[in-house]
C-alpha cells in the first residue's frame, strides 16, 4: 500500500517506521526544511518527558536504547519556594521510576534517521499542504505540485492542515480551548561545565497563578519554560522590569540566568490549547484520510504526555491494522476507539496544571503524597494515578476507574479496621454503651 503522511515530526516519523515494518511504501511531506540541516527554532525546543508509553512504542521498533541514551532520567519534582527552600517529591514510593528529559529537536532527528533508514520510506521537506480532496486523495502544495494518494494520514500537529479540511465535512465536530496562558523558553547554562542544579529532578517554581519549570540537558544546561498569564508576560517590557520580576519571584534562578533579558525579549510566546475532533477519519470516495497525534487530539503539556500519547497512537493504529488485515479504512475506523483514552488524558493534563502551579508547594498536598506512597508500600496492587499514567501502559480511560476503585477499597478497609477496633475495645469492657448506663 502507498501511504502518505503529512507531517514529519515526532509522530509522523514514528508512524512511518511502523508502516514500513508492515511492508508499506510511505511518503512523508513536511512543510519545514530538514531539521537535520539546521538547529531548532529559537525558543521552541521545549524538552519532552518521555515515560513508559513512549518507551514502549520505541521499544517495539528497537529504538528505545538509542533514544534513551541521550535522555536524562528525572526521578521526581524539585519544588523551589520563594525563599529558595527546596523540597523533593519522588514520582514513586521506592524512587525506582523516572521520566526522561530529551530535547524535541534531538528526538525528531533520531526518528527521522530511523524512518529514512527503512526501505520504502521517502521524506520530502519544504512541502506545505494547501489543499486536500478527501474523495480522490489529491493533495496540493504551496509550490503548485499535486500528488494523488489512496491513504492520507495527518500527523501535522495541533494546527493540522489535514484536519482543517476534515472540519469542513458534514458530521465532523471540532473544538479548541485556549488557556489564558502563554509559554516562553529560557535557559540556565552550565557553570564550569557542570550542572548548577540537581539534574535528576524536574524543577518547578510554583507561584500560584503561574510557574516556571526546568529540565536538564546533556550539555549540562537546563531548558526552562515559563507558564504565565498573557498579561504578565506582556507586562515585562523592559530589561529593568524583567530583572526586577525575576529577582523577586525566582531569586534562586535569577542568578543562574546570565542570558535572561535577551532570552526573554527574543524568544516567542507560545499558546496552550486543547483540541478535540470527531471523527478522526473520512472515507467518502476512493481515498481514506485519517488523523493521529496532536492533529487528532492536541493537549496541554502539564502531564508530560503529549509525545507519549502520540507515540501510543502509533502502537494502537498498528494494532488496528493487525485486526483489520491491513485494510486502512477499517483500521482507521477501529482506531476511533482511542478517543475514549485521549479525552481522559486531555482532562488530566488540564487538572495537573492546577496541581503544579498551585498545590505542589503546599504542606497538605505533600502530606497527601506521602500518604499515597505509604499506601503503595503496604498495599499490594495499589498504584497512584501519576504512576498509572506515566509508568504503565494502562489505557488512560481505565486509569480513572482504577483510581476510584482503589480509593473506595481503602476507605472500606479503613472503616472495617475502625469497626474491628471498636468491637475489640467493647468486648474488653473499654467502651460504655447506652444500655450499661
Amino acid at each position: 500500500m502507498e501511504v502518505t503522511i503529512v507531517g514529519a515530526g515526532l509522530v509522523g516519523c514514528l508512524l512511518a517506521c511502523y508502516l514500513a515494518r508492515r511492508g508499506h511504501h510511505v511518503t512523508l511531506y513536511e512543510r519545514r526544511p530538514d531539521p537535520r540541516d539546521r538547529g531548532p527554532d529559537r525558543g521552541r525546543s521545549i524538552n519532552l518527558a518521555i515515560s513508559q508509553r513512549g518507551i514502549d512504542a520505541l521499544r517495539r521498533l528497537g529504538l528505545d536504547g538509542k533514544v534513551l541514551h541521550a535522555a536524562l532520567p528525572m526521578a521526581g519534582r524539585m519544588m523551589h519556594a520563594p525563599d529558595g527552600a527546596l523540597t523533593f517529591q519522588p514520582y514513586s514510593a521506592d524512587r525506582s521510576h523516572a521520566i526522561n528529559s530529551i530535547g524535541r529537536a534531538d528526538l525528531n532527528r533520531e526518528l527521522l534517521e530511523a524512518a529514512t533508514a527503512q526501505p520504502g520510506v521517502e521524506v520530502r521537506f519544504g512541502c506545505r499542504l494547501t489543499g486536500l480532496d478527501e474523495r480522490t486523495g489529491r493533495l496540493r502544495f504551496e509550490s503548485g505540485e499535486e500528488v494523488d494518494a489512496g491513504v492520507v494520514i495527518g500527523a501535522d500537529g495541533a494546527y493540522s492542515a489535514v484536519r482543517a479540511r476534515l472540519q469542513q465535512l458534514p458530521g465532523v465536530s471540532f473544538s479548541q480551548e485556549y488557556l489564558d496562558y502563554g509559554y516562553k523558553e529560557l535557559t540556565i547554562p552550565a557553570r564550569n561545565g557542570e550542572f548548577v542544579m540537581d539534574p535528576g529532578a524536574l524543577h518547578i517554581w510554583p507561584r500560584g497563578r503561574s510557574m516556571m519549570i526546568a529540565l536538564p540537558n546533556p550539555d549540562r544546561s537546563f531548558t526552562c519554560t515559563l507558564f504565565w498569564p498573557h498579561d504578565t508576560l506582556a507586562a515585562l517590557d523592559t530589561p529593568q522590569r524583567i530583572r526586577a520580576y525575576f529577582a523577586e519571584h525566582y531569586p534562586d534562578a535569577f542568578g543562574l540566568m546570565p542570558g535572561l533579558v535577551p532570552d526573554y525579549q527574543g524568544n516567542p510566546v507560545g499558546h496552550l490549547v486543547t483540541m478535540r475532533c470527531s471523527p478522526w477519519h473520512a472515507g467518502v470516495g476512493n481515498a481514506v484520510v485519517g488523523l493521529v497525534g496532536d492533529a487528532a487530539h492536541a493537549i496541554v503539556p502539564f502531564y508530560g504526555q503529549g509525545a507519549n500519547c502520540g507515540f501510543e497512537d502509533c502502537v494502537e493504529l498498528d494494532r488496528c491494522l493487525d485486526e483489520a488485515g491491513d485494510d486502512f479504512p477499517r483500521a482507521l475506523e477501529l482506531f476511533e476507539r482511542r478517543k475514549a483514552d485521549t479525552d481522559v488524558i486531555a482532562r488530566l493534563a488540564l487538572d495537573n496544571f492546577v496541581e503544579m502551579r498551585d498545590k505542589v508547594g503546599s504542606r497538605l498536598f505533600l502530606a497527601g503524597k506521602r500518604l499515597e506512597h505509604a499506601l503503595e508500600r503496604v498495599l499490594p496492587g495499589y498504584v497512584s494515578r501519576y504512576e498509572l499514567v506515566s509508568f504503565s501502559t494502562t489505557p488512560y480511560s481505565q486509569v480513572e476507574r482504577r483510581v476510584t476503585w482503589q480509593r473506595r477499597a481503602v476507605v472500606a478497609a479503613g472503616a472495617a479496621l475502625v469497626a474491628l477496633a471498636f468491637a475489640a475495645r467493647r468486648s474488653r469492657g473499654l467502651v460504655r454503651t447506652p444500655e450499661a448506663d
